[in-house]
């Protein structure tokens, strides 16, 4: 199998010398494997993952019983709580079944719009790709919760409820409210780079600090909303105590 990796084009400013659109967060190729290409959108999405794990691992490395937590740990284990207490309240769930999911994905949108103030770094929710990925996420994860808490029975019945003529459109929206979720997240977080890129060009340094200041709270913002609404959907259905 041969292996070629070309960073060349990887170190481009988003905005730099090309239209901004899709085909620049997914068509660059930096590695190849044989007939198997990884893009610019995949790679960066590495990144992000390799980012989180890291910093999960040097965090909680040195954790046990009676060892004081350093400040990273502090500030993690502050974070979870503030999610946990989000999961409970936001779900219904006395448990924190919804948890991983819900802090797994605003770890990752959040981490990925943070790195976009390194100027060249593409953020991969800026794709489609990555956007409705998380999106399929979040739809299979429906019916897990639903059937693992409410049975498959207490799962399809919401399909007919209040009545079976809504049996349509009660499958319509639960397919394409979770990936209009999907496409949300990526028209906001492309939007940003296309406007801090315009910008660009009539104020070279002074617009993409501020845009990209702005885009890290919308960015966040846009984390939190993503994740609140993955936990109303998939906690959509609970039958049994929890």
């Amino acid at each position: 199998m041969n292996f070629k990796a070309d960073f060349s084009h990887w170190l481009d400013l988003p905005w730099q010398d090309k239209a901004i659109g899709l085909e620049n967060f997914d068509a660059i190729k930096v590695l190849n494997f044989g007939d198997v290409s990884i893009n610019v959108t995949i790679f960066n999405t590495w990144i992000v993952i390799a980012l989180i794990t890291l910093i999960s691992w040097i965090a909680t490395r040195n954790m046990k019983v009676g060892v004081k937590p350093t400040k990273l740990q502090v500030v993690l284990e502050t974070f979870v709580l503030w999610m946990q207490n989000e999961t409970r309240e936001t779900s219904g769930s006395k448990n924190i079944q919804y948890l991983q999911m819900a802090l797994g994905l605003f770890c990752f949108i959040v981490v990925a719009n943070l790195l976009t103030f390194i100027p060249w770094f593409r953020p991969p929710t800026a794709s489609l790709s990555t956007t409705m990925a998380l999106a399929l996420t979040v739809f299979l994860s429906i019916p897990y919760f639903s059937i693992k808490n409410a049975g498959i029975k207490g799962y399809l019945r919401k399909f007919i409820e209040p009545v079976p003529l809504l049996l349509p459109m009660n499958v319509f929206s639960e397919v394409f409210s979770v990936f209009a979720m999907g496409l949300r997240l990526f028209g906001n977080m492309l939007s940003g780079v296309m406007f801090a890129g315009i910008l660009s060009a009539f104020i070279p340094f002074i617009a993409p600090l501020t845009m990209q200041t702005l885009g890290l709270l919308t960015g966040s913002i846009q984390a939190y909303i993503f994740a609140l609404l993955a936990l109303v959907y998939t906690s959509s259905v609970r039958e049994n105590s929890d």
